[in-house]
């Protein structure tokens, strides 16, 4: 599957409403530490993510980017 062919239509969204997605029983802090601590277990996605421009610091995820985190790790 491509990252285009994936079943919802993710748009740019902040990191922590997309770490959220993923762990709604924990803080929002706590959430966006897990969210990316998956990410950076995953070398395939932290490349990808790189590739599209991401940053360590930002709180805003391009659709782009959204859609790899998705594809990479599953559906929330």
């Amino acid at each position: 599957m491509k990252t285009d062919e994936l079943e919802y239509e993710w748009g740019c969204m902040r990191k922590q409403e997309l770490a959220l997605l993923y762990a709604p029983d924990l803080t929002p802090h706590a959430a966006v530490n897990r969210l990316m601590d998956w990410v950076r277990r995953n070398p395939n996605l932290c490349s990808e993510l790189e590739k599209s421009g991401y940053r360590k610091t930002a709180k805003m995820l391009s659709a782009r980017q959204v859609r790899l985190i998705v594809y990479f790790l599953g559906e929330p």
